[in-house]
């Protein structure tokens, strides 16, 4: 269960690309809390220094302010390294909708460069995040990998077109890929301010300090909202998995489902406010409902998720009082 049994060779290099952001930076400290060395490659553009602060004097350890738009800045990440943790992207479906072109070379063309890298590097393994959001318009739950719908989102599209990338690049290249589908991540460092910002972190914040939080919708959206060490564990567990696995596409979450109406109320039971939320209109290429079948994640790469939602919860709202 966990990661916690996860070994690799003593000498082991990860690149981490987005290493700055939530889920990257997460990924580098837990990685060098178990002796390995880390490079982490970001342009500082939604990552923050503040997140990698910490790890600078760690042994081990190195930053590469870089662009993965720019394959010689891949190519140089990727020398000596053993396993690409591949997280460097632009979220947001909303703002995937006003700016395609950006999300085009950042999301896809920068993960062709990451991937061309790799392989011309002989890395060992990739593993790269894609999103729940590729299953689009497909209405059935729990969302299975090989049922997709209409992709709602040029953000949604170019998660797609990563993950047939990386198939290409098992198939013709021998270098062995893993897609994460990841459903709703939360947890620390996760970026509660701008208008993009995820809805966990969002509503802790407002609650915190008094402000009146804005619903899109109604509120009755479900989702598979996931912890991060749930992530971390996929990332780790892939790096593991066998050549049989590689190619392929995987849902990452706990397989639960929460309506945000619910969370609202219970994350302000828990901070101990009453404010009644203003409701807004729904967000355009927004899935309404959400919720992962994580069997296959769990045969073929031995993903055992143990962090609940109310488990994950918990330790976010500890996490945002202490920092913020």
């Amino acid at each position: 269960m966990g990661y916690e049994n996860v070994k690799f060779s003593e000498n082991t290099t990860f690149l981490v690309t987005g290493g700055a952001g939530f889920i990257g930076s997460n990924l580098c400290e837990v990685i060098l809390n178990m002796g390995y060395g880390v490079k982490c490659l970001d342009n500082l553009s939604t990552g923050r220094q503040e997140n990698i602060d910490l790890f600078m004097e760690r042994p081990g350890y190195r930053f590469i302010k870089g662009d993965v738009r720019d394959l010689d800045t891949c190519m140089n990440a990727c020398e000596g390294v053993d396993f690409v943790l591949h997280q460097a992207a632009w979220g947001s479906v909303p703002r995937s909708i006003e700016m395609p072109l950006f999300y085009c070379a950042n999301n896809i063309t920068g993960t062709l460069n990451m991937l061309e890298a790799a392989r011309q590097k002989k890395v060992k393994k990739f593993v790269y995040a894609s999103s729940s959001s590729v299953y689009g318009d497909e209405p059935n739950l729990p969302k299975c990998e090989g049922r997709e719908g209409n992709l709602l989102s040029p953000y949604a599209l170019s998660k797609r077109a990563d993950e047939e990338w990386a198939k290409q690049y098992t198939m013709h290249y021998d270098l062995d890929t893993y897609g994460l589908r990841y459903f709703n991540v939360f947890g620390r460092r996760q970026d509660p301010d701008g208008a993009y910002a995820a809805v966990i972190p969002k509503f802790i914040k407002q609650l915190m300090s008094g402000q009146v939080p804005t619903i899109h919708g109604d509120g009755r959206q479900s989702r598979d909202f996931t912890y991060i060490e749930n992530v971390i564990e996929a990332n780790l567990k892939a790096c593991m998995a066998g050549r049989e696995a590689a190619g392929e596409a995987y849902n990452i979450a706990y397989g639960g489902r929460e309506y945000l109406l619910d969370i609202y109320h219970g994350l302000a039971k828990a901070l101990g406010v009453e404010i009644r939320p203003k409701f807004g209109s729904e967000r355009a290429g927004d899935i309404k409902h959400s919720n992962a079948d994580i069997s296959k994640a769990k045969r073929m790469l031995g993903y055992e998720p143990e962090w609940s939602f109310e488990r994950g919860i918990e330790a976010a709202i500890e996490w945002y009082k202490e920092n913020y």
